[in-house]
């Protein structure tokens, strides 16, 4: 069946960040869509509200079996019910694992830019941050293993991996992610593979996802793997996650650091999060369409009006990294905001100042009416 992505839904006053934090401005930020969710998932939400009662909530049996059944045939890998822990959200499990795996005094490393929490999750354990940058080569950003080799250190033992990369919208090789596996082995190091976006992969032909739950099985003992349906079909505002621990002594650890500092799950967020599994794959393949058409009118656009403005074309995501060096704007973010009404993210903090990340999972109308604002506030720039 055809679904609608372009017919407008007001969102301001609903309490949404996107639009209520800073309701002056034009938002194109944070990562979430203004589509509304598959009809199948907003029937779930109907019947678990009829039922009327709200109490504290466990993972029910057929969630379960719809999860071990996206990772079998998603990921082609077999996942025992008792190696999945359920979570109310990624960042949380993102900090739960520096508490984990990191002393005071010892460093987790990652790729930068990267999404913020990323780069501050270790304060958490009070340890530090050791960081390498992606490099561009012939248009593509890669891995750099030799600044990753200079960048670590004797006192790391953790490695957060984003993949679908977040904002370069990178979709790691098949040799990529088992080459960063075999610098963690190599190293010692946790790997934890954040995959928040693996169902958003533009094009599964070129780019396939591989996901560290498909690594060679002597990875498993050291290899946490962070999933959920939130980004895909636009349930984030319901705060449902999980981890995939194969090797229990790595899973008790990371369950131990949970101590009493998370809040009990959604208890909708599980029936929304069985919907989008079993049910949400037909609405998911019309987005990815939308989406594609999406970041292509963005790229002409771009190439038409703004040539000072560049981005490498994303493999995933409905995030777009963009470089304003070559615009004589210090602060591209702080610029559009000033001079569009614009709320963008902004480069500083996924540690690469002088660039921007806009989303452009939106209704096509209104992504021109941005990207128009956006051509009037560089045009303005004195050369």
């Amino acid at each position: 069946m055809p679904y609608d992505f372009d017919t407008p839904i007001d969102r301001r006053g609903t309490g949404c960040i996107k639009f209520d934090r800073r309701p002056e401005l034009d938002p194109f930020w944070v990562a979430d869509m203004d589509f509304a969710s598959p009809p199948e998932v907003l029937e779930a939400l109907h019947r678990r509200v009829d039922h009327g009662v709200f109490g504290y909530a466990q993972a029910h049996a057929s969630l379960v079996d719809a999860v071990v059944e996206r990772l079998r045939g998603r990921h082609s890998t077999e996942v025992a019910p008792e190696q999945v822990v359920h979570l109310g959200g990624l960042v949380p499990a993102l900090s739960l694992c520096a508490r984990a795996f990191c002393e005071p005094g010892e460093s987790l490393m990652t790729l930068t830019p990267v999404y913020p929490p990323f780069l501050g999750v270790h304060r958490d354990a009070e340890a530090g941050l050791v960081t390498a940058d992606h490099a561009l080569r012939d248009g593509r950003w890669e891995v750099d293993w030799e600044a990753m080799e200079r960048a670590v250190t004797p006192q790391t033992r953790l490695f957060l991996l984003c993949n679908p990369q977040n904002p370069l919208g990178r979709v790691y090789t098949r040799d990529e992610v088992e080459g960063i596996a075999e610098f963690c082995e190599r190293h010692d190091l946790v790997l934890v593979s954040d995959e928040i976006h693996c169902d958003l992969i533009l094009d599964e032909s070129a780019t396939p996802h591989v996901s560290a739950l498909e690594l060679p099985a002597r990875f498993a003992k050291r290899t946490i793997t962070l999933l959920s349906p939130s980004k895909t079909w636009n349930i984030a505002g319901l705060g449902y996650a999980l981890a995939v621990i194969p090797d229990d002594s790595l899973r008790r650890r990371f369950s131990a650091a949970r101590g009493h500092t998370l809040a009990e799950i959604n208890a909708l967020s599980y029936y929304a999060a069985e919907a989008a599994y079993r049910h949400g794959e037909p609405w998911r393949r019309e987005l990815l369409g939308y989406l594609r058409g999406n970041l292509e009118a963005l790229e002409d656009f771009l190439a038409r009006r703004l040539p000072d403005l560049r981005l490498v074309r994303p493999e995933a995501t409905y995030l777009v990294w963009i470089d304003a060096r070559a615009s004589g704007v210090e602060n591209p973010a702080l610029h559009l905001e000033k001079s569009a009404g614009l709320f963008v993210s902004d480069g500083a903090f996924f540690g690469w100042p002088g660039w921007f990340r806009l989303n452009l999972a939106c209704p096509r109308a209104r992504l021109l009416e941005g990207l128009g604002k956006i051509a009037a506030a560089f045009e303005s720039v004195p050369a």
